[in-house]
């Protein structure tokens, strides 16, 4: 059975950092692609990092270039997206995917 569990969510001030972590069950993360999207109030959901099967990193949005890395630790059969440099904008409910499976969401929350 395949899940995804995302945590590392949370409420941070602007200019902070945050590391979420998406740990798969039922396959193994390194076979397939795996992305991070997030979705605001009101908002449409916007993907922001993907991974490929090979360990290649898709371009990232403007919106967290240079701010977002998406990582993947085989060993932990775990997939990472560490966020630096969070702006108010960044607040949004945080996804992990696999094709069609979703974990259940991590809140980040940015503020001051």
């Amino acid at each position: 059975q395949v899940q995804l569990a995302e945590s590392g969510g949370g409420l941070v001030q602007p200019g902070g950092s945050l590391r979420l972590s998406c740990t798969a069950s039922g396959f193994t993360v390194s076979t397939y692609s795996m992305r991070w999207y997030r979705q605001a109030p009101g908002k449409e959901r916007e993907g922001v990092a993907a991974i490929g099967a090979t360990g290649d990193v898709a371009p990232y949005p403007d919106s967290v270039k240079g701010r977002f890395t998406i990582s993947r630790d085989n060993a932990k059969n775990t997939v990472y997206l560490q966020m630096n440099d969070l702006r108010p904008e960044d607040t949004a409910v945080y996804y992990c995917n696999r094709n069609t499976y979703w974990g259940q969401g991590t809140q980040v929350t940015v503020s001051s």
